[in-house]
């Protein structure tokens, strides 16, 4: 079980956290440390694999990547990168081809408020993607379900921090 294994890991940290939405936080779900364990990031993989609609996924960098990458092994599904911005390189926002109109489940480790995954949407939206769900590991359980919803995106998340904590 995820829970048991985020616990185990110590992937649950406490202390004083400054999150990426900006929010302070007593505690933090650090998945991309243990995300770096191979049997930690194998069952992730094949707990995102089961709850995929799509024929494609895709994930924000940082902490996506891996777990989009382990992820599309694991179903042998195509995926996509969504870059936070145009800084270097070919200075594209999305790696990975998709055509417009197709359907993309995003992943993500751990969500608080939803912007970073709203924003990943948006992006992919944009481009001629069809978002309707994204995945996490955590749901912070800090507004992101209601907020993804008013956005047409459903939430769904292996556990919530009310369960883990």
């Amino acid at each position: 079980m995820i829970r048991n294994t985020l616990l185990e890991c110590g992937a649950i940290k406490m202390g004083d956290f400054t999150l990426t939405s900006g929010k302070k936080s007593k505690y933090y779900v650090d998945i991309k440390e243990s995300a770096t364990d191979p049997a930690i990031l194998s069952e992730l993989s094949k707990e995102f694999a089961s709850r995929i609609n799509s024929g494609i996924i895709g994930g924000m960098e940082l902490g996506a990547v891996p777990l989009t990458v382990a992820t599309a092994l694991e179903t042998g599904k195509r995926y996509v990168i969504i870059r936070k911005e145009r800084s270097h390189g070919t200075k594209k926002l999305i790696i990975g081809t998709f055509k417009t109109g197709e359907i993309i489940d995003l992943l993500e480790d751990v969500v608080t408020t939803g912007g970073s995954v709203l924003k990943a949407a948006q992006t992919l939206r944009d481009a001629g993607a069809v978002v309707k769900r994204a995945i996490c590991v955590v749901d912070r359980e800090e507004g992101a379900l209601e907020m993804l919803k008013e956005n047409g995106i459903e939430l769904v998340s292996m556990v919530k921090v009310s369960e883990i904590l």
